[in-house]
């Protein structure tokens, strides 16, 4: 295996439209990353651009120690996945697997080596003899993988593999993806437009949003310290919920917004802001929590601190999932979401009070939409 690095790599085509900004950033070698963001991004342009089926405006492409800028496809030794299973309908699975080391004139006995390896890495054994029209699309799809995994390259490039399959069957895939990184330690990049893929399958990951990187780190860090606005709305389901508005600080601080106001813990804004600053506070749907009602009995425990804040929303709708319940409240003129374990909630309509910590509020600039220290 191989890490891949990439130097200001940019792509622009002949009508001026920039579909990669000057990418720059590092696959370690056995590392896979997941490369996330919207359709039309251009994740799946710059991964092209790493197995050479686009060309590369400017900037530097390593895989190893070589650049491979001006380098074919087959001289990079890489292999690719694609959304669509590309399977040759005429063959069995066996020859689908061995169709490319075929090609590059593999004899005989490795070929079988190889196929045989692949097949029972990806339990496809009892299949070799399939025609693809006689496959699931799970099984396809572990086809597809087998024919990148026969070819034993330095680098595995994924793009959407997952996205043509149910729910069911994409979730098990993921795992099948998962344990096969654990087991090669090869080095991957994963594109999806999947938020979940990207989290559960990336040891990093690299969120792109129109050409441009607008972070990189692992899942929980995007999670937790999400670097702007874009990121911080992106990478969570449900979304984090945003307020924004101006910052008062007297006569306790507190972000005024078009409707109401968003009560602030003493001391958590910035220290270095202003009264009047523009600002956006992110919080996130599992982080607004249902206030235990004084006459409750039972009383619910909660655990309290110092830094809590409460507000009172409007119940909007009520959607039990089973092992949790989202919960659409109205406050400040716009609709925001919960999520709360199962429990006995007020009909929609009626009055709820809510409570979050200071710890777990984000603070972003309006402007900019970068998230302030």
């Amino acid at each position: 295996m191989a890490a891949v690095r990439l130097s200001a790599v940019r792509k622009v085509y002949d009508n001026g439209h920039v579909a990669v900004a000057g990418a720059t950033f590092e696959v370690a070698d056995g590392e896979l990353v997941a490369l996330v963001g919207p359709s039309g991004c251009g994740k799946s342009t710059l991964l092209r651009m790493i197995a050479g089926l686009e060309s590369i405006s400017s900037g530097t492409l390593h895989i190893g120690e070589r650049a491979v800028n001006d380098l074919p496809p087959r001289d990079r030794d890489i292999a690719m996945v694609f959304q669509s299973y590309a399977l040759y309908p005429h063959m069995n699975v066996y020859d689908n697997l061995a169709f490319g080391l075929k090609l590059r004139g593999a004899d005989r006995s490795r070929i079988d080596a190889a196929v045989r390896g692949a097949a029972a890495t990806l339990e496809l054994e009892a299949l070799l003899d399939r025609k693809p029209r006689q496959l699931s699309g799970g099984e396809r799809q572990r086809v597809a993988l087998g024919r990148a995994l026969v070819r034993n390259p330095q680098v595995f490039l994924l793009d959407e593999p997952l996205s043509n399959l149910d729910a069911q069957l994409r979730l098990g895939m993921r795992a099948e993806i998962g344990r096969l990184h654990r087991r090669l330690h090869a080095t991957m990049l994963y594109v999806t437009h999947d938020q979940i893929e990207a989290m559960t399958l990336g040891q990093r990951i690299v969120v792109f949003n129109a050409g441009e990187i607008q972070q990189i780190d692992t899942p929980m860090r995007l999670y937790d310290e999400p670097a702007n606005l874009f990121v911080a709305g992106f990478l969570g389901s449900p979304a984090m919920n945003f307020f924004r508005g101006r910052l008062r600080l007297h006569p306790g601080p507190e972000l005024q917004c078009a409707e109401g106001s968003l009560p602030l813990p003493a001391g958590s804004p910035p220290a270095s802001l202003p009264d009047g600053t523009e600002l956006v506070v992110g919080l996130r749907p599992e982080d607004l929590q249902v206030e235990a009602s004084p006459h409750e009995d039972p009383p619910r425990a909660f655990l309290h601190s110092e830094g809590d804040c409460h507000i009172e929303a409007q119940v909007e709708s009520i959607e039990p999932v089973g092992n949790e319940i989202f919960l659409t409240v109205r406050y400040g003129g716009a609709e925001r979401v919960c999520r709360v374990p199962p429990q006995a909630l007020p009909e929609p309509g009626r009055a709820l009070h809510l409570r979050y910590a200071a710890s777990r509020l984000r603070y972003f600039d309006a402007q900019s939409g970068l998230r302030l220290p």
